[in-house]
């Protein structure tokens, strides 16, 4: 990520705004957090004020009534409750909108990909995916909802103590603003900038982390261990300097929020005393308001306390709301239709370049329906990139790419994934069962069907050799599997899909002579009715491709 991204392009107002958008669906649930959360704190203050109100009364010789302990009780009871169901709404927001934006980030990523996402940074992606969106816990649970309730307490007690006099009432309002709304937002200036390079900094070190434990093979055997240790070491302690500036800003602001609420409340005690004495506010007035005004900083105190952790919050919904907002380099078009017989294609004066890296310039490949096109040439002459401009997974910047006679940016993309199996040069599998690995191709494939397409992929026999068969747990990202093992599953997934185009890169490169046989012989029986790109450095791959391309 780069140095501007680490700055907030948004500003805290806006952000807040944007995440509050996705509780529509769960409004009525916040409202009723709300209720229930204004009602609890109100309990709360009124068995401050009558407690205060009924030793008055008692130092004064009245005959105190069983009634007013009778509604001390409760209240006390009734706070309990619905502070209770408050924090049950609050939490059951945030869980249920937890999910939706994990849905969301999941389905972005998926539109992304995977032009947007190659190359990109892992390690940010999986911190977004997790501690991120794990951090808007807080917002939904813990910021949404205190702020709605310390506004709506604070103004039902500027009123009610406005009521014994209007200078009171301004003055709780003064007070309850310097709480809840100017030390907040004056802290939140000084740390909003450092809040999302706290976040910034968190995902490089995850992806640091990441790949030390990918090459850790490496790092020992090169003696690298030092290095990459002082470099996490000396992230680590970056992290910690900032989370140190954070916890300072924390203890400054928690610090002078008690300064402020001692002085608002010895000022209420003096005012009152000053009216009372200039004969405007009678002493219950003086006790109501006092206590009243003491007793009612628990909700902007709770507002105030939120910004403690809001720079983090709010850093983390910058990085969220900043990629689901963004655009895929392709866009996927909507809809299916069938496609009937074997499908050729043709690439007609292409022109497509990574960046200012151009790899194909009027470039020309026509595949015949039903026989097996061979492209061969060196590294870096375009083979791979031609294969993903078939699948679209990059849009040509000139030209044309077409697919049954169809150009494939006006072809339905579920329609041209179903008509292509494309095996790439790195197989990737997933922490599971071989069985399960074969079957994405087909989800809803039988045992018989995957038993088949591994056989035409000369890797039955391995995996029956194997303790637990098909059920046999190959590892995360496979590691116990050598890379031929992996390449032939890569190649059983290709046979189990049967579209009607396969294009395959880099198929053999992997395998021994052996194998490489084998399975290009199954290529060359299986496929009889299909139309296959072969990419390979190989020229024995070559050897049973009807055509063959030379790229240079």
């Amino acid at each position: 990520m780069s140095n501007k991204e680490t700055i907030k392009r948004r500003s805290a107002l806006k952000i807040m705004g944007q995440l509050i958008g996705l509780v529509r669906p769960l409004l009525h649930v916040m409202l009723g957090a709300i209720t229930l959360g204004v009602a609890g704190y109100l309990c709360a203050i009124c068995i401050t004020i009558l407690a205060g109100q009924t030793l008055v009364r008692g130092f004064n010789g009245e005959i105190l009534k069983g009634g007013v302990f009778c509604v001390l009780i409760v209240a006390a009871v009734l706070r309990g409750v619905l502070h209770y169901a408050e924090q049950y709404c609050n939490h059951f927001i945030a869980f249920k909108l937890l999910a939706i934006v994990r849905h969301k980030v999941f389905e972005t990523l998926r539109k992304l990909c995977p032009a947007k996402l190659e190359g990109r940074d892992k390690g940010n992606l999986i911190s977004i995916i997790t501690t991120d969106i794990e951090l808007l816990e807080v917002f939904y649970a813990h910021t949404i909802s205190p702020i709605a309730i310390g506004t709506l307490v604070s103004g039902i007690m500027v009123l009610f103590i406005g009521s014994y006099n209007l200078w009171a009432g301004l003055f709780a309002l003064m007070g309850y603003l310097l709480v809840g709304a100017v030390i907040p937002l004056w802290n939140g200036g000084k740390g909003a900038t450092k809040g999302m390079e706290f976040r910034t900094g968190f995902g490089e070190l995850n992806s640091f982390v990441l790949d030390s434990l990918r090459g850790l093979d490496e790092t020992i055997q090169y003696g690298q261990g030092d290095i990459r240790k002082g470099g996490m070491q000396a992230r680590s302690k970056r992290m910690g300097t900032m989370q140190e500036e954070l916890s300072r800003l924390e203890g400054t602001q928690r610090s002078l929020t008690n300064l402020v609420i001692l002085g608002c409340s010895f000022g209420m005690l003096f005012l009152s005393l000053y009216l009372h004495h200039r004969g405007v506010m009678n002493l219950y007035g003086v006790v109501t308001c006092t206590i009243a005004m003491m007793g009612s900083f628990g909700p902007v105190v709770a507002l105030s306390n939120l910004s403690n952790n809001l720079h983090q919050t709010l850093a983390s919904g910058e990085r969220v709301l900043s990629l689901l907002e963004e655009t895929p380099q392709v866009e996927e078009v909507p809809g299916e239709e069938p496609l009937k017989g074997c499908a050729g294609a043709e690439l007609e004066n292409v022109f497509f370049a990574y960046n200012d890296e151009v790899i194909l310039k009027n470039f020309d490949m026509c595949l015949a329906p039903g026989c097996i096109t061979g492209i061969h040439g060196a590294s870096g002459s375009g083979k791979s990139t031609a294969l993903k401009l078939l699948m679209r997974f990059w849009d040509v910047r000139k030209g044309q790419v077409s697919v049954a006679g169809k150009d494939v940016r006006e072809m339905p993309t579920k329609t041209l994934r179903h008509t292509q199996s494309y095996m790439t040069q790195e197989t990737h599998l997933f922490h599971d069962s071989i069985s399960n690995n074969i079957a994405i191709a087909k989800p809803d494939a039988t045992r018989e069907e995957i038993m088949e397409a591994a056989k035409k992929a000369s890797v039955h026999s391995f995996i029956m050799s194997l303790p637990h068969g098909y059920d046999t747990k190959v590892g995360e990202l496979g590691d116990t599997l050598s890379g031929g093992e992996k390449q032939r599953i890569g190649i059983a997934r290709a046979f189990l899909h049967d579209a009607p185009m396969l294009l395959l890169d880099e198929p053999t490169s992997n395998l021994d002579a052996l194998n490489e046989g084998i399975i290009l012989k199954s290529l060359r029986e299986s496929c009889k009715d299909k139309t296959v790109v072969l990419v390979s450095h190989r020229n024995s791959t070559m050897n049973i491709a009807d055509t063959v391309l030379e790229m240079v």
